[in-house]
């Protein structure tokens, strides 16, 4: 099992940049592929970023790329997403998961994820 805790969310101006940080608690967190979504108030939570066990293979909804950027420290049991020019249609929760199936490097779907931390919010001003 594993917790996982957001942090780095806030208010920001539109065309601003944030770095979300998620901290997961265990030995084993180099076993778990991870990903980030984020959820807007009435809509679905979406995918933002897919990240694999090594952090080399990754994944972004076309939606995401170019702006977002999922990373991870396995040395330091810490998932990244790093915002950039950010917009007032990016404010949501955002949300780290962890996924724990072994036949799956990634998922891009929030039923592929076991474990999931309580949410940041991220607020974008025009």
């Amino acid at each position: 099992q594993v917790q996982l805790v957001e942090s780095g969310g806030g208010l920001v101006q539109a065309g601003g940049s944030l770095r979300l940080a998620c901290a997961a608690s265990g030995r084993t967190f180099s076993a778990y592929y991870m990903g980030w979504f984020r959820q807007a108030p009435g809509k679905e939570r979406e995918l933002v970023a897919a990240i694999s066990r090594s952090g080399g293979p990754t994944y972004y909804p076309d939606s995401m790329k170019g702006r977002f950027t999922g990373s991870r420290d396995n040395a330091k049991n810490t998932v990244y997403l790093q915002m950039n020019s950010l917009k007032p249609e990016d404010t949501a929760v955002y949300y780290c998961a962890a996924g724990s199936r072994t036949s799956t490097v990634m998922s891009r779907t929030p039923a592929g994820y076991d474990y999931w931390g309580q949410g940041t919010q991220v607020t974008v001003s025009s």
